[in-house]
């Protein structure tokens, strides 16, 4: 389809007759655009305009790229179904320009055009630009392929522009909310999510990790709402009525992130605030308030000095779709977290973590995502164990190792996905991924290098040397190790790499369990507690044990201490009816006004057991939780079990505060559990068929496929930030 020229051309310019764009070659990386390695990306400049009530977002990217060889025939991006490319056109640009302008349309009767690019003067003697043609086509089940048409005479190394002018809707990366599923109900509101690869929906482009560039950003949105962008730079144009954003630093396309709606700031520290809807702000600023400042430090002293400037942190309304997200400056993170004190500790230090591996290191492809996760989770460990003490790091490493063998056990132990370098099929979306190996075995294999160096501040030395030899850039394991044995030559010359049963290799290609776990002595003060309290549920006779067990106060208990216990119970569920009864009688008034960490642990019990006596509270829990996170975990079990007519009824009186991407997610679990005859009726099966196909790609709860409802393995198991 060929483009119409979306700028003027200079004076007796004739615009080139537009080529047919050729056949794409064979993608080199099922997650990138195939020729990302034919061009150098040089910077990315987007003009945005939010328009809430089309949902729909109006964009013009204007790419600054140099061809790495003479002639180019095209230029292969990522897009995905959910843009429609109104024109494409070509540019030569100089050498250094300063990011062009945007010009939004005027209201008009019909819909209005997408943003228009506005560049310095262009010499008489070049056109300004000329239309480029272009082509969609199927790419893979998550994206498409958009090939653009270049000019034969394009040289190598010569800068130029492509402008690709786009509306975007029913996009997975970008979430629209209507007022009444805000916490405050009073302005709409609209994130994006681009990990792994949702952000080709938001904007075409080289959806890879390995491909890296700064970008900037002018966003134009309805009056009254505030926008904010993973940048190093922002400002408000009042007069303009649009923000301007800047990223000074090369980033991925996964970590360009957007948020706008009823938000405020409070500063918590000399380089953080919180950003969060009026009525969250306060319990936002009480729970943060110097403590992401002491984080900050912390990591400083261990990894080299925080490079991002800013660290901000945004706090979203409980349909963003994962706990947190790692977006550079700007930590998204969902605000249902803020009632668990010590998840949001560890959640917010693992963003922390990020922004020296993952956001200024990061894997050059999805099949090694530990390269990010696992390092990140290793220094998110040595930051709380500075800062709470090397018990308080071991029992949440426990929980979560935990939480791993018992994803191991309902996958097997050959699963695919258990591989630390997992070999991605063409066409499998990189997000089905993101489990617990990622971060639990790639801890562990970090956690084992640092072992082998004798010494974990010579270890924090290493991976200082190693962020700032790669900071910026994309690696691969091979670098990590490489410059591992070159920073301990001494293990080098003792071929650790090569120890029987230990070796590198199989840490990163074997199935299976990690091949050595940590020492978690130190926590054993808090850990002990917890399996002597489930031994006396489980032990014999019952009478005895319940009074035994009645006697431990697990009010004054940590979470986590909390959480273990009671992933404990699940694990052994069904229980005997009388076990459920005890438990219900020493400890349901008293879970029940805990966080929901807790809350929706004790509820999987009783909808594990089938404990009719507590189902008053799944159901109240249900009514007032609209947190993928909380609901999804019940719904799949409810469909699992004896209480497939409780969930339907549940779902029927709540499913309007839901978001649509939930709304139909659950239906799909209940569409499943219920078999074919108790479907939803007509009326919500229209209401919630508006999601689109392609509207929750990275579920957490989907993470493995869509068979996952129908599955035991519910966000329980796999509930980790990004």
């Amino acid at each position: 389809m060929a483009a119409q020229c979306c700028c003027r051309k200079g004076p007796g310019a004739e615009a080139a007759p537009a080529r047919p764009p050729p056949e794409p070659p064979p993608a080199l990386d099922v997650a990138s655009a195939s020729s990302a390695q034919l061009f150098r990306l040089r910077h990315l400049q987007l003009g945005l305009e939010l328009r809430p009530e089309a949902r729909e977002l109006a964009g013009c990217l204007v790419l600054e790229l140099c061809a790495l060889q003479p002639a180019p025939r095209a230029l292969v991006l990522d897009a995905h179904p959910a843009l429609r490319l109104h024109s494409a056109a070509f540019r030569r640009a100089p050498a250094a320009e300063t990011p062009c302008a945007f010009a939004f349309p005027a209201p008009g009767s019909g819909p209005p055009p997408p943003p228009l690019p506005a560049f310095a003067e262009t010499p008489a003697s070049e056109p300004a630009c000329c239309p480029l043609a272009f082509r969609l086509d199927p790419f893979t089940d998550y994206g498409s392929s958009l090939t653009v048409t270049l000019p034969p005479e394009l040289q190598a190394h010569q800068p130029f522009q492509v402008i690709l002018r786009y509306t975007s809707t029913d996009a997975p990366a970008i979430w629209w909310l209507d007022p009444e599923l805000t916490y405050g109900n009073a302005k709409p509101f609209v994130f994006t999510q681009g990990h792994s690869v949702c952000n080709r929906s938001f904007f075409p482009c080289f959806d890879t990790p390995a491909v890296k560039c700064t970008y900037s950003a002018v966003v134009k949105a309805p009056s009254g709402v505030q926008v904010l962008m993973s940048a190093t730079q922002s400002t408000y144009a009042e007069e303009e009525g649009v923000y301007h954003f800047h990223m000074e630093h090369p980033v991925p396309a996964y970590l360009v992130a957007l948020v706008a709606g009823d938000l405020k700031p409070a500063d918590i520290g000399p380089r953080s605030r919180v950003w969060a809807e009026p009525c969250l702000l306060p319990m936002a600023t009480s729970k943060l308030s110097g403590a992401v400042e002491q984080w900050l430090s912390a990591a400083e002293r261990l990894y080299g000095p925080y490079m991002w400037g800013r660290y901000d942190i945004v706090f979203l309304p409980p349909s963003f779709p994962i706990v947190a997200m790692e977006n550079p400056c700007l930590t998204f993170i969902i605000s249902s977290i803020l009632e668990s004190d010590e998840f949001l500790v560890i959640d917010v230090i693992h963003e922390v973590a990020h922004s020296w591996f993952g956001n200024a290191v990061t894997n050059a492809t999805w099949e090694e995502m530990w390269l990010s996760e696992g390092l990140a989770t290793y220094a998110q460990r040595r930051i709380t164990t500075e800062t709470y003490g090397a018990a308080f790091t071991c029992l949440e490493t426990a929980f979560r190792l935990d939480a791993l063998h018992r994803q191991m056990r309902l996958l097997g132990e050959d699963s695919p996905v258990s591989k630390l370098q997992v070999k991605l099929e063409p066409g499998v979306n990189p997000s089905h991924l993101m489990n617990l190996f990622t971060y639990e075995k790639g801890y562990c294999f970090v956690y084992y290098l640092s072992q082998l160096c004798g010494d974990p501040q010579r270890f924090d030395d290493f991976l200082r040397a190693y962020v700032e030899k790669y900071k910026f850039t994309s690696v691969v394991a091979q670098d990590l190790l490489d410059s591992f044995l070159s920073f301990f030559p001494e293990l080098k010359e003792q071929s650790v790499d090569c120890r029987a049963g230990l070796e590198f290799e199989r840490w990163l290609n074997a199935t299976g369990p990690p091949l050595a776990e940590p020492d978690l002595s130190q926590g054993s003060s808090l850990t002990r507690p917890v399996e002597a309290l489930f031994q006396l549920w489980t032990a014999e006779p019952l009478d005895q044990a319940a009074a035994s067990a009645s006697a431990v106060d697990i009010s004054k208990w940590r979470t986590f201490q909390t959480a273990l216990f009671l992933d404990r119970l699940l694990d052994g569920s069904p229980l005997p009816q009388e076990v459920v009864m005890s438990l219900s009688k020493c400890y349901s008034s008293l879970l029940d006004s805990m966080n929901a960490e807790i809350r929706i642990r004790w509820l999987q019990i009783v909808v594990r057991n089938d404990y009719y006596p507590d189902l008053h509270r799944v159901r109240r829990f249900l009514e007032s939780q609209m947190s993928r996170m909380y609901t999804i975990p019940l719904y799949e079990d409810l469909c699992t079990g004896a209480l497939k007519s409780f969930a339907l009824e549940v779902f029927y009186q709540t499913q309007g505060r839901l978001h649509p991407n939930l709304r139909r997610t659950i239906q799909q679990i209940l569409s499943q559990g219920l078999g074919p005859s108790a479907e939803p009726s007509a009326e919500p099966s229209t209401e919630l068929g508006s999601a689109g196909a392609d509207a929750d790609p990275d579920s957490p709860a989907l993470l493995l496929g869509d068979e996952a409802p129908s599955s035991t393995i519910s966000l329980r198991d796999v509930n980790v930030s990004a």
